[in-house]
C-alpha cells in the first residue's frame, strides 16, 4: 500500500464541534472530549488536573515506577482469566494492557485533531487514567495546542512563547488562547499530531517494553494499531467512519518522506524524526470499480497474541493470517 493510494484529495473545511467561530475554550480539545463521553458509556473525558488515589494512575507514573505498569498489567490479567478460565501469559496480558492503554489516551490528540483541527500537545504529567470493569476514565490538563492559521486563537501567541508538549506541565489550569501554537497548512498540523503523539508515547512503550517481551518495531506496530482503531470507533459513534479512515490512511502513510514542520515552540532546533507508526494505518484501498470480493477491511500492524488463551478468538485482520 502506497501513500498516494490512501491519501484523500483536497480536504473539505471541517465543522468545528464549537460551531460559531468564538474564542478559543479555556480547555484545547474541550469539546470534542465532551462529544465523545456523551456518545460512549465506554471512555469518560474530564479536563481536570490529574488525579491519584481511588483507582487513579498518573500517566507519568508509567515512565518513572516498573510497578505501575505491572499493576496496569495486572487489571488486564485479571480479566483475562475471568473471560478464559486460565491465566493469560504475563506477556499477552502485558500487550493487552498497553493496547488498553494508548486506545484511550491517543484520542486526547487524535479527535481535537479530526473534530476541531487542534492538536493539544499534551505531556504525561497532563494526562491520568482510571479503569474501571466496564470503562476506562481519564483526566486531562489544559495544555497549549496547535491550530491552523485560520483557527479563532491563531496569531494570539504562537511565536511567542517557548516551550514544547515536554514542558505542558508547566501550563496553569485555565488555558486562554495565548497558548495556541500556529502551524502554516494542514500537513504541519499533521506533523504536530504524529509528533506530539509520538513523544508522548515513547516513554511508555519503553516502559512497557520489557513486560511485553516485544522489541521497539513490535512496540510502535501495537500502538498503531490502537491509535487507528481509537479514531475509528470514535469516528463510528460521529457517522463519520469513512472520513475517519482516509485521514488516517494520509496521516499515517507508510513510505513518505519526513516530515517537514519543526516542532510547535521548538524555536531553531531541527524538527524530530517522525514517530515510527508502522506500517500505516493498514486500510486496503477498495478494488477499482468496485468489482470482485470485498477486501480485507483493515490489516493490523501487530498480533495481540489473543489465541495463546483461546484459539478461536483470533482478531480479523490479523497479520498471522493476512500476511502469510
Amino acid at each position: 500500500m502506497t501513500a498516494s493510494s490512501t491519501r484523500p484529495g483536497p480536504r473539505p473545511r471541517v465543522p468545528r464541534a464549537t460551531g460559531a467561530r468564538t474564542p478559543a475554550p479555556s480547555a484545547p480539545g474541550a469539546p470534542s472530549y465532551h462529544r465523545l463521553s456523551g456518545l460512549t458509556p465506554v471512555l469518560m473525558v474530564r479536563c481536570a488536573p490529574p488525579r491519584r488515589g481511588g483507582g487513579w494512575l498518573p500517566v507519568a507514573d508509567l515512565a518513572a515506577r516498573p510497578e505501575a505498569v505491572r499493576e496496569l498489567i495486572a487489571h488486564d490479567a485479571r480479566q483475562g482469566l475471568a473471560r478464559y478460565g486460565q491465566p493469560l501469559r504475563p506477556d499477552v496480558a502485558a500487550g493487552f494492557g498497553l493496547h488498553r492503554f494508548v486506545w484511550p489516551v491517543s484520542l486526547l490528540f487524535t479527535l481535537p485533531w479530526f473534530l476541531e483541527r487542534r492538536v493539544p500537545l499534551l505531556g504525561l504529567g497532563d494526562v491520568a487514567l482510571r479503569r474501571r470493569p466496564d470503562a476506562v476514565e481519564l483526566t486531562v490538563r489544559p495544555a497549549e495546542f496547535a491550530c491552523l492559521p485560520d483557527d479563532p486563537a491563531a496569531g494570539s501567541g504562537a511565536d511567542s512563547k517557548p516551550g514544547t508538549a515536554a514542558g505542558a506541565a508547566t501550563v496553569p489550569a485555565a488555558v486562554g488562547p495565548e497558548w495556541a501554537r500556529t502551524v502554516p497548512d494542514e500537513a504541519a498540523l499533521a506533523a504536530a499530531l504524529r509528533s506530539a503523539l509520538g513523544a508522548f508515547l515513547a516513554p511508555v512503550l519503553t516502559a512497557f517494553g520489557p513486560e511485553a517481551r516485544r522489541g521497539p518495531r513490535v512496540l510502535w506496530a501495537m500502538a498503531t494499531d490502537a491509535v487507528v482503531e481509537g479514531l475509528c470507533y470514535a469516528g463510528g459513534l460521529l457517522g463519520e467512519q469513512e472520513r475517519a479512515r482516509a485521514e488516517l490512511s494520509a496521516l499515517l502513510a507508510p513510505g513518505g518522506p519526513p516530515d517537514p514542520a519543526r516542532t510547535p515552540g521548538a524555536g531553531d532546533r531541527p524538527a524530530p524524526a517522525p514517530a515510527p507508526f508502522i506500517p500505516g494505518a493498514g486500510f486496503t484501498p477498495p478494488a477499482p470499480g468496485g468489482g470482485g470480493t470485498p477486501a480485507l477491511e483493515r490489516s493490523r500492524a501487530s498480533c495481540c497474541l489473543v489465541y495463546t488463551a483461546d484459539p478461536k478468538d483470533m482478531c480479523g485482520g490479523c497479520p498471522r493470517v493476512t500476511r502469510r
